[in-house]
């Protein structure tokens, strides 16, 4: 089918249509326009945290842990120097638990297990934030294509309806509207398919980042417990660095 002839059978779609097919001509459309925009925001979200995590190395090549903290980047939302800062406020507070008034709960904790869990909250919610806007990419994925064939069903029987009424039957009059009901179904599945693309090249982008996330925070939590970082070829040596 030409675009020529697509665009003229939703317009005569739009004029001819009752309030149920141009209700669910606007649903598509802005299921259509929320996919683009969860898709451009997070793919946008995702450049910026792999540009981030280029800057891990570099902070453990820092003289000391401000200086880490620069080499990170001041960018709000950024999950790794979040992790840097959650770890060392962990730290801080077990190893000055002296200067506390009193007893808490968590003083039975030893300090990686304290940073350990620190780490994983930051951990968490990092995940979380970049799994926001997934859901609906998912339901869009899922219901786009049921919500046009309800169009075509619909349209197809509002067709038949007035196809009645004239009391005259022949194939143009039959294939025209019902060939026009279609294009609905044809719509659900233009909305459905970037949804389903965009939601599996997010969620693998998201793996990504989280192992990188993840081999950080072991760094991290190394790194507070015995003020080194095991390097990864796992030999036992250290990056000693000063603390901040």
């Amino acid at each position: 089918m030409e675009p020529q002839n697509v665009s003229s059978g939703l317009a005569h779609v739009w004029i001819q249509g009752d309030a149920v097919t141009r209700t669910v001509a606007l649903v598509l459309l802005v299921m259509s326009l929320a996919t683009w925009i969860i898709i451009l925001w997070k793919y946008l979200d995702q450049r910026a945290q792999r540009q981030q995590a280029k800057a891990c190395e570099g902070f453990w090549h820092s003289a000391d842990f401000a200086e880490g903290l620069d080499k990170l980047g001041a960018q709000d939302g950024n999950p790794f120097r979040a992790l840097a800062n959650e770890g060392r406020e962990a730290a801080r507070h077990v190893l000055h638990k002296d200067g506390r008034p009193g007893p808490q709960l968590h003083d039975t904790l030893d300090v990686s297990d304290w940073v350990e869990r620190c780490l994983r909250r930051s951990l968490d919610d990092a995940t979380a934030r970049a799994q926001s806007g997934l859901t609906v990419l998912a339901s869009i994925a899922s219901t786009a294509p049921f919500v046009g064939l309800f169009g075509t069903v619909w349209g197809i029987y509002h067709a038949l309806l007035s196809i009645g009424a004239a009391g005259q039957v022949s194939i143009d009059q039959v294939a025209g509207p019902i060939g026009e009901a279609l294009i609905m179904t044809a719509m659900g599945l233009l909305v459905a398919i970037p949804a389903v693309l965009g939601y599996n090249v997010l969620v693998r982008g998201n793996k990504g980042i989280n192992h990188q996330l993840n081999r950080f925070a072991h760094d991290l939590h190394a790194y507070f417990v015995t003020g080194a970082r095991v390097t990864a070829g796992g030999d036992g040596k250290v990056l000693p660095m000063k603390r901040g």
